[in-house]
């Protein structure tokens, strides 16, 4: 996988995490160690797209 390639998915999954974290948040309990969960492996992914940009 060419390091283009490997920063689309990553930015596919960031953006299916972030679609995860809306919709946990929208419930009307949202369940606070998911949304937790959900936005740290959003910063881990965030962290690597952000070392293969620079």
């Amino acid at each position: 996988m060419s390091q283009q390639e490997r920063l689309e998915f990553l930015k596919e999954k960031h953006a299916a995490l972030d679609e995860a974290v809306q919709s946990e948040s929208r419930r009307p309990f949202p369940d606070t160690m998911r949304v937790k969960e959900l936005k740290l492996k959003k910063l881990r992914i965030k962290e690597e797209m952000s070392a293969l940009t620079h």
